[in-house]
């Protein structure tokens, strides 16, 4: 074999899908053993070293690897990463979580947990779970707080994407691919040098591929894709003493992706009898249906595996039901009987999902030598980022369509001639909802979306003396400014309010006016109307620090590092309240009592302190010994606006910074002639004010706790002969929760029978001793109104305005009162757990990743076999580490088959992932009490397979 596919033979497996840390390879001067793993350079500390020689916990992939082991984008890398997780999430939002530190928290004032950057520069907004990896000299995943060099700040650790760079020679190569759900994927790349001072590099990515399942409403795919990325790098070199890089890149998507997953719900149809009372047999037995629906949670807390999981919501027990029981459009559980399809890749969707994305990132990169031992880095970027994606809500149609004629059991029954005003203004039961269509039967849809725009300077002078002594110090100044909304759009609540502004202004689809809850008339929605639900608040935050690290070599094996950076971060948010059925158009101001701008600033000092150590031990070729302690700092932010309304009760409107301290121990080794990487790492981490999110009274809520990890990694290459390397990353996690309690929304009443769930007007969830609902119950038999119920949640302070009560233990259950509703009862938000000894969710105990491939030469050719497999135990989705929150352990099988011929310059490659096919649960997300408690459940990618070919010049 030449030396030349010697070489490539190495690198094709020197970075491969489970190679941990230790993919780079050690800086060893190539030898007659072929079997030697190449080197690997990579800027985990802001300068170019051997990543064997880094004294982080840090792993590392170039392009090779990456096709190699089908790792295609930021999601795969899971596969790969010990103790690395990874989910969608909320409101198109991801979860990258490192050691268990993630993303659990859903705010626009929020940070992730994991560090985004592009060739160094931090991106706040970001592709990372949609765009694919192509053109990049490497992929490095740093593991552990980042809280010196980066960016901005990371408890969790930083994903770098580096962009392949021009160089002086001309070069290409064009990749084509065709698989299963036809899909189609190519991407190319072109080199050109523009004389002695410049050169150009282009570079392109394409995928469509047809769904993953079939929305069977409409008959079309479900989950597609079609999206492409382009980028062009140009090179300036005037002398040897300055370089400069500008570069853009572009993002585009526009399809029926599906930014939810499959959605489980075991029916919570309310309880037979509450205390012994049982419901209104009046009009019918009407008034009791109604009465039900009022107790119902909408979904029970069943586990992810249990049968009838994949049921549907009691429409009863959300606002839209609400709203269909006082305006007479529906009688009972719009979904009664029915069930989903049990394949989870399909739906049952209104419309088709749309999905529009773009993002467009420009930055500006120069070293100048100042002299011949200190360089001037200066790293600017800018950012722009949109998304536009709209769905249906539940995604099933429903069993049951409205009436053509009211339910006489309405909150407009008084009202002399309803029943001909109704027909009128809902011909055959239809409601025309501008947004979401003329439609007989309950229909719910929503919008995510956001604009937003980066800018980051960074200045860093990095010293390369011959001494002892060593710097790489700087400054970065971050300003982002993001706007966007979420609506949920219903035409129950539409219907309700056309009726209210037939009766108050004589124009049920007014939009304007005093008394006129304005209907926003377009199908597009743009914030005019109060006929849907809108939350909205653009968010500034300001950026800004100073860092640097200070090395002293104290002798020739032993390294003394100390890293100190200065903070500051100042958040803005504008103070809007959400406008559901108030009087009047447009944005609303801030609730009363409330500034026009909330804001909150941090200033807070991190860094990290300690050594790495490279001892002759004589039974390595090379060791590195390393121990630092490092302290990780994420800011913290400010809460969606509180929906308020009678029965509300709100969060804080503010939550608080997370920090860890973190003591870590590794050692990198190599061995055996080169021929092993074996590398160890130990780590514990004292974790405060841990940011978690849970949704409450149609707002997101993040609450700070404390919690303890500790864990190890063990990660090794070996290439015992030619040709074959061996891979194994081993992810070990412990992590406890400490001195915390927090109420489960999913079961409010802790499961004690001494106690009762009961809807508001405002359709959140209340608890109240199970004694004090059933008179409430009795006193609406008594008056025929089951509307009367909704009262039991709604605290009546006294004629001092004090609420009595308050801070009562209820019964001795746990449920703290609030005050005393109009019935005399005491009313909780509910029983709250102590979550002390419970796990981090996210994280689990274990994560596996095995690789092994083998390359034959025939020739001219080289053929190489790689098989990943990757296992990660049971973990839990929630805080509460319930049955419900339990995810099972999974699996993962990746194959590849390369044929590669370097002197034609051309490949031929087979693949399949999940070659086992399996339905693997990521993830899930608990929706809202007025939702009715459903989860959205994230699944792994089914197995897919195909063909490509390249060809290089």
């Amino acid at each position: 074999m030449s030396e030349t596919r010697a070489l490539r033979s190495l690198l094709a497996v020197g970075v491969s899908a489970a190679a941990l840390t230790a993919f780079a390879a050690p800086a060893l001067a190539q030898t007659a053993n072929a079997n030697v793993i190449e080197e690997l350079v990579v800027t985990a500390q802001k300068k170019e070293e051997a990543l064997q020689d880094v004294p982080i916990a840090v792993s590392a992939f170039d392009q090779n690897a990456l096709e190699k082991s089908k790792i295609d984008g930021g999601p795969n890398l899971v596969l790969a990463v010990p103790n690395v997780n990874f989910s969608k999430g909320n409101f198109t939002g991801y979860n990258f979580q490192i050691r268990g530190i993630g993303s659990k928290l859903v705010a626009g004032s929020g940070d992730a947990g994991t560090g985004i950057h592009l060739n160094n520069a931090p991106l706040i907004a970001n592709n990372l779970f949609e765009t694919e990896f192509y053109d990049v000299e490497r992929v490095e995943v740093l593991r552990g707080p980042q809280g010196t060099l980066y960016g901005r700040n990371a408890t969790g650790g930083v994903v770098n994407l580096i962009t392949a760079k021009p160089t002086d020679q001309f070069e290409g190569n064009i990749r084509a691919e065709y698989g299963n759900y036809n899909t189609m994927k190519a991407r190319g790349m072109i080199n050109l040098p523009l004389g002695e001072q410049f050169a150009l590099r282009l570079a392109g990515s394409y995928l469509k591929r047809d769904g993953f399942g079939e929305n069977l409403v409409t008959g079309n795919d479900a989950d597609d894709r079609d999206l492409y990325g382009a980028r062009a790098t140009l090179k300036f070199e005037p002398t040897d003493k300055f370089r400069a890089w500008v570069m853009w890149d572009h993002f585009e998507e526009d399809d029926n992706r599906s930014r939810i997953g499959k959605q489980f719900c075991t029916k919570d149809t309310g309880p037979n009898s509450v205390g012994g009372v049982g419901y209104s047999a009046a009009a019918g037995g009407l008034i009791g249906q109604v009465q039900r629906g009022l107790f119902s949670q909408g979904c029970q807390a069943t586990g992810l595996y249990t049968p009838g999981v994949l049921g549907t919501v009691n429409s009863q027990a959300t606002l839209g039901g609400l709203f269909g029981a006082l305006g007479g459009f529906q009688t009972g559980d719009a979904y009664a009987g029915k069930m989903q399809t049990p394949n989870i890749r399909d739906i049952e969707s209104t419309f088709d999902p749309i999905y529009k994305s773009k993002t467009d990132i420009y930055e500006f990169n120069a070293q100048f030598d100042l002299t011949e031992n200190v360089t001037l880095n200066w790293l600017s970027a800018y950012t722009i980022y949109k998304l536009t994606t709209r769905q249906d809500y539940n995604r099933y149609t429903p069993s049951v369509p409205f009436n053509t004629a009211p339910n006489p059991v309405n909150a407009f029954a008084a009202v002399p001639g309803f029943a001909g005003i109704y027909a009128g203004l809902f011909p055959g039961g239809v409601i025309n909802d501008p947004q979401n269509g003329r439609f007989n039967r309950f229909t719910t849809s929503d919008i995510s979306s956001g604009y937003t725009e980066q800018w980051s300077h960074e200045i860093r002078f990095q010293s390369d003396f011959d001494g002892p002594f060593n710097y790489n110090v700087g400054a970065i100044f971050s300003r982002y400014q993001a706007t966007g909304d979420y609506y949920v759009m219903f035409n129950t609540g539409t219907g309700f309010y056309q009726l209210n502004n037939l009766f108050n202004t004589g124009n049920p689809n007014c939009t304007t006016g005093a008394n006129c809850v304005a209907i926003d008339p377009n199908k597009d929605p743009n914030r005019s109307g109060h006929n849907y639900y809108d939350a909205y608040g653009p968010y500034d935050l300001t950026s800004y620090a100073a860092f640097g690290e200070f090395y002293y070599q104290m002798t020739d094996n032993f390294k003394w590092t100390l890293g100190l950076r200065y903070t500051v971060d100042e958040k803005d948010v504008e103070n809007h309240a959400v406008n559901l059925g108030t009087p009047g158009s447009g944005i609303s101001g801030p609730l009363p009592g409330t500034p026009a701008i909330l804001n909150v600033k941090f200033k807070e000092p991190t860094g990290r302190f300690g050594f790495d150590w490279k001892p002759d031990l004589g039974f390595t070729d090379e060791s590195l010994i390393y121990a630092f302690y490092s302290r990780g700092y994420k800011a913290g932010g400010l809460n969606s606006p509180c929906s308020g309304g009678a029965g509300v009760i709100c969060g804080p409107a503010t939550f608080e910074p997370e920090f860890i301290n973190s003591y870590e121990i590794g050692m990198k080794n190599t061995l055996l002639n080169g021929t092993m990487q074996l590398n160890l790492t130990g780590f514990y981490y004292d974790y405060k004010g841990y940011q978690i999110s849970k949704i409450v009274n149609r707002a997101s809520t993040n609450e700070n706790i404390d919690a303890k990890v500790m864990g190890a990694e063990f990660e090794s290459i070996w290439q015992p002969v030619e040709g074959l390397r061996l891979n194994a990353a081993i992810g070990y996690l412990d992590t406890e929760i400490q001195d915390a309690v927090s109420i489960d929304t999913f079961n409010r009443t802790g499961s004690n029978p001494l106690l009762t769930l009961v809807k508001s007007s405002a359709a959140s969830n209340c608890v109240v001793s199970t004694a004090h609902a059933a008179t409430a119950l009795a006193i609406s038999n008594s008056i025929n109104n089951p509307f009367a119920l909704l009262g039991v949640c709604t605290t009546v302070p006294n004629a001092a305005g004090q609420q009595v009560g308050a801070g009562t233990n209820i019964l001795g259950t746990g449920a703290i009162a609030t005050g005393t509703n109009a019935f005399g009862g005491l009313v909780s938000d509910g029983v709250p757990v102590d979550l002390d000894g419970k796990q981090l969710p996210n994280a689990p105990h274990w994560t596996i990743s095995l690789g092994a491939q083998y390359t034959w030469t025939f020739g001219d050719w080289d053929a190489t076999l790689r098989g990943d497999y990757y296992h990660q135990t049971q973990t839990y989705a929630r805080i509460w580490n319930t049955q419900p929150d339990r995810i099972k352990a999974w699996d993962n099988v990746n194959l590849t088959f390369t044929v590669v011929n370097d002197e034609m310059g051309v490949e031929v490659a087979g693949f399949m992932k999940n070659a086992t096919n399996e339905k693997a649960i990521t993830d899930f997300y608990l929706t809202d009490d007025s939702s009715g408690l459903f989860r959205n459940v994230f699944y792994t990618e089914p197995r897919t397979y195909g063909v490509s070919i390249t060809k290089r010049w």
